[in-house]
């Protein structure tokens, strides 16, 4: 069969087995299978056992587990709540205050956990509620926490940086702090239109009626110190020099065992059901893994790959339309598919010719990051918008949480705009840090 055939063949039927529901992983392994087999005969089945060994071994994988451990134990940590009563007490009398210490919040969960979810559940189970009381905007404060959630993945530690820099082999202590600056510029630009849309209606968030004095603001305080200290902690020794992101990721688990024990949440319970949820959370990324990386093989070895590799590379048009087109593709692939799977289906084809037109992987890396922050929150399968579907009152309906996202997917394009137009705000950073 000819190569032009076979890609035709492969990619129709992948298209396929996705239409009809078949999990991202099993659709990737089972074409995968059935294509070693066809073109190598049984004995090409090892290269699958080799793959997934390979992959289950990888040093730099093993951050994954212990970053979605340190994720879900400071989901039970208590944390959330005491600083949205920092939020609160600070922030609530001024325009907007709950919703943009609500970013504020998730930008902080971001730093410590490496998911958005964390941030989403606690902030929709806490700060929804109490804005909604005091009569916020539904869309507002639907919102502020949907895109304020999403940051998870940008602000470092990112599981999605891990596993972007696993395949497109870049370093994942660079990629995590160059989503540093782009992670605080939108968290920013957040912040900055929360602030302006309340200004001109001060109707859509009502300033709190509570008063406070200093010292009863002094004294909720210290909610703060142990998750910037965790902060610190991860980031600080991996920009240092001194850990690799899989030794953080210890470090950092380890300090959220620490930090749900201050915080008197350090349960069998709690302990036995974040164990658990990390295993299940674990095995189905590890699969995608597995799945997409014997996917890329076969394409590699039928030759697929450079036949698309030079497809591309071939036509006449400037190195910047390709790029603008390949964040078009992975946007409307984030509509519809897992980012774990988007990145193990995608990096592969698309970082040797991103390479080839002179673009850094690291830059790119932050692109497709930033990208799939708007996927998190985009219809009809934006991962963010269902967490919060499970959080929210009955009287929300899904129409009303699609309508929510529409300006934050707009100020998430015009960051994902400044970083391409600006590539320092993830390469600066980076070129700082101290590596081992």
């Amino acid at each position: 069969m000819e190569v032009s055939t076979l890609t035709i063949t492969v990619f129709g039927l992948l298209v396929l087995l996705l239409c009809i529901g078949v999990p991202i992983s099993f659709a990737l392994c089972g074409i995968a299978t059935v294509g070693i087999f066809f073109i190598w005969g049984p004995k090409g089945l090892y290269l699958m056992f080799n793959t997934a060994y390979g992959e289950a071994t990888n040093f730099l994988l093993l951050a994954i587990p212990l970053f979605v451990f340190m994720a879900n134990m400071l989901k039970f940590s208590g944390m959330g709540d005491q600083l949205y009563e920092v939020v609160y007490r600070w922030m609530g009398r001024v325009p907007g205050g709950l919703a943009i210490g609500t970013v504020v919040i998730c930008a902080l969960f971001a730093a410590m956990a490496g998911i958005s979810s964390v941030a989403t559940i606690s902030m929709g189970l806490i700060a929804l509620p109490s804005m909604m009381k005091r009569n916020y905007e539904k869309n507002l404060a639907i919102g502020s926490i949907a895109a304020g959630g999403a940051l998870g993945i940008l602000i470092p530690p990112s599981i999605i940086m891990i596993l972007y820099g696993a395949v497109a082999e870049v370093s994942i202590g660079k990629l995590f702090i160059g989503g540093i600056i782009p992670g605080i510029v939108l968290c920013l630009i957040f912040i900055v239109y929360i602030f302006f849309r309340v200004l001109i209606n001060r109707d859509v968030a009502p300033p709190v009626q509570d008063r406070y004095s200093f010292r009863q603001k002094l004294r909720v305080l210290g909610g703060v110190i142990l998750p910037i200290l965790l902060v610190f902690l991860v980031l600080g020794v991996i920009y240092g020099g001194v850990c690799t992101p899989t030794e953080a990721s210890a470090v950092g688990a380890f300090g959220a065992i620490i930090c749900a024990l201050v915080y008197r949440k350090l349960t069998w319970s709690n302990l036995k059901t974040a164990l658990w949820d990390t295993m299940k959370l674990n095995a189905m990324v590890f699969w995608i893994i597995i799945g997409a990386l014997s996917f890329s093989h076969f394409l590699a070895y039928a030759e697929i790959q450079d036949l698309i590799h030079e497809t591309i590379l071939a036509l006449e048009v400037s190195p910047w339309l390709i790029l603008i087109s390949m964040q078009f593709v992975f946007f409307i692939l984030g509509m519809f598919l897992d980012p774990a799977g988007i990145i193990m289906l995608t990096t592969p084809i698309f970082v040797p010719i991103v390479t080839s037109l002179g673009f850094d992987p690291l830059w790119f890396g932050i692109l497709f990051v930033i990208n799939m922050e708007m996927a998190y929150i985009t219809p009809p399968f934006g991962f963010n918008l269902f967490i919060l579907k499970g959080v929210v009152p009955p009287s929300i309906s899904m129409t009303d949480i699609y309508r929510s996202i529409i300006p934050f997917v707009l100020l998430q394009a015009f960051c994902l705009i400044l970083v391409m137009v600006f590539p320092e705000l993830a390469l600066w950073l980076p070129e700082k840090m101290i590596t081992r």
